[in-house]
């Protein structure tokens, strides 16, 4: 018997027995209801460990529910799993930093005086990316992981916030394009079936995936059987194929000198729309960024080790890659290392879920960032009640299940746009509590760290230092005397310390 049917009988038993005990109270009275709870107990407190029923709560408290579930998934299919969402834990990071306050030495801005929210990726391009908030919706690709209704859903209320979403690695849909405001085209690794020259001229933004957090640079094959018939067709998949392929590497361009072919091609075809890479952050991101440099991009993505994804192996999300936070960091570092004129545009996500991550991922560098899950949480809202309670919540936005066409698409967008503009407009408030007038006044300088790695990688002050007091502040009268006899107070009871010891008393506070 498996974990899984061991934890489901015992829970069986102790509801069967609370039943049986309350229906034998009600029968036969109190009496025969305390024989039976104790013989329960004796059982309990005397049967040896390896017969207790207590076995399964030691277990699964060691082993962990989330193990034991995976556990008993693979013992089941003998395929490697495919989680969704990414990593089960998140790692340390935005919550090592807080924010700094303004009220006297630094005023508060008034709460009538608006704060600049807009952002230009790409500014070098001859056609930028000018988004009215810097949170853009992510790359997530109809057929393989949305529906088309979510697809819609994402392109509609992301164009009611001012922002952009991302086709992701599926095919091109004319229905998005016509809903979005801001299309990002994704340049993914799926060969033969990327998008066409057509398609790509669409596209405001063309985004290069050579990698992703939740899943780094592997390649997955899609079966044909499990995608919907429309993604079928626009993969142009023909008779004979049976799956669509997503490659480890970029088909044709792979490696750095693949890359610096492909920008300058991708930038002509679009008349010159902002051209940027995606890379899963690991060890190696200062070179990856270097090579991305050295080819030419307007932008870098780098998506953090708690990107989610609708499906990786939970080797891949819990043991692969750089924490967002670590990532950003270095990522900030190599790219202040040239001047301002030259820097592409730095996009940061993987596991970003509150204003708090956002704003200060801002103050930190980056200069938008992008969200994945929270976008499918945000969009999906009270529909998720459709599913519940005997499917998971959000199998109303997945491709291929019952609930996938009964999303209402109208309520979706109304819903993710309620969201963005509520995160932008709590993020404005933060910036006016630091008494700022724009979200890009906001810095490191803005930020307080709680722990000396932290302070360290991010280079921001420990919490417990505090600012240097200017020396040119005027200094209470008296103050230094007060100083003077204390010192003299203390060397005093210093030396009669010392002579009590046996020492001789030094000279020198």
């Amino acid at each position: 018997m498996s974990w899984l049917q061991t934890a489901a009988a015992a829970a069986t038993g102790v509801i069967g027995l609370i039943i049986v005990g309350a229906l034998l109270f009600r029968l036969t009275g109190r009496a025969l209801a305390r024989g039976v709870l104790a013989r329960f107990l004796r059982r309990l407190f005397r049967d040896p460990y390896h017969e207790n029923l207590w076995e399964i709560f030691t277990g699964t408290s060691r082993f962990g529910v989330q193990h034991l579930v995976e556990t008993d998934l693979r013992g089941s299919t003998g395929e490697p799993l495919q989680r969704p969402f990414g990593r089960r834990l998140p790692f340390p990071g935005f919550d090592q930093l807080l924010f700094d306050v303004a009220q006297l030495e630094r005023l508060p801005t008034p709460n009538a005086t608006p704060v600049d929210t807009g952002v230009v990726i790409g500014p070098r391009a001859t056609r930028p990316l000018r988004l009215d908030i810097p949170i853009m919706v992510s790359g997530m690709g109809y057929g393989i992981a949305l529906s088309r209704e979510t697809k819609v859903a994402l392109a509609r209320g992301s164009a009611r916030a001012g922002t952009s979403t991302n086709t992701g690695e599926g095919p091109f849909l004319d229905e998005e394009r016509r809903e979005a405001r801001h299309l990002v085209v994704q340049y993914a690794r799926t060969g033969v079936h990327n998008k066409t020259p057509e398609e790509l001229r669409q596209a405001d933004m063309i985004e290069i995936q050579l990698g992703q957090g939740a899943e780094t640079g592997v390649g997955v094959r899609l079966p044909a059987s499990k995608l919907p018939r429309l993604a079928r067709r626009l993969y142009r998949l023909k008779p004979q194929e049976d799956a669509v392929t997503i490659h480890s590497r970029l088909p044709g361009y792979a490696g750095p000198s693949g890359l610096a072919e492909l920008v300058p091609v991708l930038r002509a075809l679009t008349g010159g729309v902002p051209i940027g890479v995606k890379l899963a952050a690991g060890d190696h991101l200062e070179a990856d960024i270097r090579l991305a440099l050295a080819a030419g991009v307007d932008s870098i993505t780098v998506d953090g080790a708690e990107a989610g994804t609708h499906g990786a192996a939970p080797l891949l999300e819990d043991d692969f890659g750089l924490p967002t936070f670590m990532a950003l960091c270095r990522a900030v570092r190599v790219l202040r290392q040239l001047p301002a004129e030259r820097r592409p545009s730095l996009i940061i996500s993987g596991g970003l879920f509150t204003t708090g991550d956002f704003l200060k991922a801002l103050a930190l560098g980056a200069d938008a960032v992008a969200i994945g899950t929270a976008a499918l949480f945000a969009l999906s809202h009270d529909q998720v009640a459709r599913a519940l309670p005997w499917e998971p919540p959000l199998q109303i936005v997945w491709r291929n299940t019952r609930f996938a066409r009964r999303l209402d698409v109208e309520r979706a967008a109304t819903a993710l746009q309620r969201y963005l503009t509520s995160a932008t407009l709590e993020m404005a408030q933060g910036a006016r509590a630091l008494g700022k007038t724009s979200l890009w006044r906001v810095d490191r300088e803005d930020l307080i760290a709680l722990s000396p790695w932290a302070a360290h990688l991010a280079g921001v002050r420990l919490a417990w230092r505090g600012r240097r007091v200017a020396a040119a502040l005027p200094v209470p009268p008296g103050l230094d005397a007060c100083i003077a006899e204390l010192t003299n107070a203390f060397q005093q009871e210093r030396a009669v310390l010392e002579r009590i010891q046996g020492r001789q008393p030094t000279s020198a506070l």
